[in-house]
């Protein structure tokens, strides 16, 4: 479990035998319901990480809402946008082993996830991953109810794929972006479980020339799959 899930929980636990010594026991229900939520939303399974070559896995849990084709610094670009609900899990972990080169927040509006427009407008956070000659893009995007993102590695760290690197409280949506040559393994609708589900599978390349350097306004969509 995610160490939020104990403070939200043991809060609530506290409040609840709070009110129901000051009031009626009946009055400790709520508190005590809530105090479970939160220990299940918090919860943090494990998982299998595949080890397949050029593997890259799902930042999150969720369903796939958009797939689709953008151009990011004049290059095309494959992007895959999956919705987190308030019943999922919302561990966040690196879709592909490598260096942290870039981590760039920006604030924003907090429009529902499932909203397109909630890609370019909502805050997040923009996490830039290099690895064996690919470069990935995933963005933790804040949704109708979200007011936190965390992201724990900084610029320069080493992550493996699959690795937890945060979370994003209560509903919300992650967007992958990577090279247009992968192979797709995910349409629209699909469930997907972070670290688990292999989104696609990157090419090799021999230099990282330009993947370049993304900026929230490079974007522009292409059509959907």
């Amino acid at each position: 479990m995610v160490r939020d899930g104990y403070f939200y929980g043991l809060a609530f636990v506290a409040a609840g035998v709070l009110v129901g010594w000051l009031a009626q026991p009946a009055w400790a229900l709520l508190p005590l319901l809530l105090a479970l939520f939160f220990l299940w939303f918090f919860r943090d399974p494990e998982r299998a990480i595949p080890d397949n070559a050029g593997a890259l896995v799902s930042p999150g849990d969720g369903k796939v809402k958009d797939v689709s084709f953008v151009t990011v610094g004049g290059e095309k670009q494959a992007r895959v946008s999956i919705f987190l609900s308030v019943f999922d899990v919302h561990v966040n972990r690196s879709p592909i082993a490598g260096v942290v080169r870039e981590v760039q927040y920006q604030r924003g509006k907090f429009l529902n996830a499932m909203n397109q427009a909630s890609a370019e407008l909502n805050e997040q956070n923009i996490v830039r991953v290099e690895g064996d000659g690919q470069v990935v893009v995933f963005k933790q995007i804040a949704g109708l109810l979200a007011r936190r993102i965390v992201f724990h590695p900084k610029v320069g760290d080493r992550l493996e794929r699959g690795q937890r690197v945060g979370l994003i409280k209560f509903g919300s949506r992650v967007d992958v972006l990577f090279d247009a040559s992968a192979a797709l393994r995910v349409k629209v609708g699909d469930r997907v479980r972070g670290g688990a589900s292999v989104l696609a599978y990157l090419q090799p390349k021999a230099e990282l020339a330009g993947a370049g350097h993304y900026s929230a306004g490079d974007s522009a969509g292409e059509g959907a799959r």
